[in-house]
């Protein structure tokens, strides 16, 4: 294991999960504010980025310990692709969106569509600052436990 490798990837999933839900948080809110552009409403554009960031850090509280076992998962497994780090994070949306719904159970919740996106989004950035390294800080992938084949006359 290269110690260096381990805090630079450490450091890589703390900004990776923070830019993550920054990006999530802003595409929610970007869709409550659409009208909001810089150009033609300073307050509105604001206001969307302030309720983005907000959002972000009530998305981030609610979803850290599923994220955080996910990405122990992928950074043990080295697990390094797109789809799985996109899955996952949508996958932990859709969850978190649906948790605690009363009533009828057998009918998808309304914006859940929505929830999802976010959350594939989120998954995407992560993927693009941490998951293409997952793993990266094992050192090398196998140990050879078997002899040479070679003569050595």
């Amino acid at each position: 294991m290269d110690g260096g490798k381990f805090l630079m990837q450490l450091l890589k999933i703390v900004c990776g999960f923070i830019l993550g839900l920054m990006a999530c948080g802003i595409f929610l809110a970007w869709g409550i504010f659409q009208s909001a552009h810089p150009n033609e409403d300073p307050v509105a554009f604001a206001t969307m980025i302030g309720t983005g960031l907000v959002g972000a850090s009530v998305i981030g509280a609610t979803a850290f310990v599923p994220a955080a076992l996910l990405i122990l998962v992928a950074e043990i497994a080295r697990f390094r692709g797109i789809v799985f780090h996109v899955a996952a994070a949508g996958l932990v949306a859709f969850l978190l969106w649906t948790l605690g719904t009363t009533g009828n159970t057998t009918e998808i919740r309304p914006g859940s569509a929505v929830a999802v996106s976010a959350g594939f989004l989120a998954g995407a950035v992560y993927w693009l600052i941490a998951g293409r390294t997952s793993g990266s800080w094992h050192g090398n992938q196998r140990r050879k436990t078997e002899p040479p084949t070679g003569n050595s006359d």
